[in-house]
């Protein structure tokens, strides 16, 4: 192909900006900010299940501590019952001795449930410290999430500038090659996966960075400037300049 030396230079700012969109591209897939977004949010689930956890706990206690109550309650109740029957002076010796027995039992059984439900609200004190602690954690990794989100997002907002900046350049100048040539090169770019050009520097491709030898390196030198010229190894348009080394 024959395309105008000046025309070929073209393709070096052109690949520059493809360089610069394919840099931002790649920060945008690797933006630290997205990492420290997905670890606020594992973090968040992590304390939001031991919130759960700790919930939970509450709940039990306070259930055990209810039945226990209610137990106290009901030993109460009879031993006020037997109480009653012996100030009433109607009950029998035998009754009177069965009664103060069975007073003496309802004693320690009081006295033993009342030292479980003190345990219990021991337990259900440091359950709530728990809780709150879970709960303030949850409270600090949201406050987290939003931080590196607000990052995130400023980040993502600089990168959408960088792209929408390059790529008016690049359509711009895009828009000063001929067609023939911009489409060899586009070609060429989507096959490497990056560009379609590369400068030759010092008998070098900087596409490859092989540098030109033998036949290959002659065939270059000799070329005539407006004679589209490939790099045989990534097939990329080689781009002759003043530092070329031909």
């Amino acid at each position: 192909m024959q395309a105008d030396h000046f025309d070929q230079q073209k393709l070096l700012a052109l690949a520059a900006e493809d360089v610069a969109l394919a840099q931002l591209a790649h920060r945008r897939r690797t933006l630290p900010e997205n990492a420290a977004v997905a670890a606020a949010e594992e973090a968040q689930r992590t304390l939001a299940a031991d919130v759960v956890r700790a919930e939970t706990e509450v709940r039990d206690l306070d259930r055990e501590q209810k039945r226990l109550e209610t137990d106290v309650d009901g030993v109460r109740a009879r031993a006020d019952r037997d109480r009653q029957r012996l100030e009433s002076g109607a009950a029998t010796p035998k009754e009177m001795t069965s009664l103060q027995q069975e007073m003496a039992s309802l004693a320690r059984r009081q006295g033993d449930l009342e030292d479980q439900v003190l345990e219990l609200m021991e337990r259900r004190e440091a359950a709530d410290e728990v809780l709150a602690t879970a709960q303030s954690g949850v409270d600090a990794a949201r406050a987290d999430q939003a931080a590196a989100e607000q990052a995130r997002d400023a980040a993502l907002a600089e990168v959408a500038e960088g792209e929408q900046t390059h790529g008016a350049k690049r359509t711009e100048v895009a828009g000063t090659v001929p067609e023939p040539l911009l489409a060899l090169y586009e070609r060429i770019a989507k096959q490497t996966g990056g560009t379609g050009a590369a400068a030759l520097h010092a008998r070098r491709c900087e596409g490859c960075r092989i540098e030109l030898y033998g036949t290959e390196l002659a065939a270059a030198r000799n070329a005539d400037p407006h004679t589209v010229i490939r790099c045989e190894n990534c097939n990329r348009i080689l781009v002759r300049t003043a530092e070329s080394g031909l």
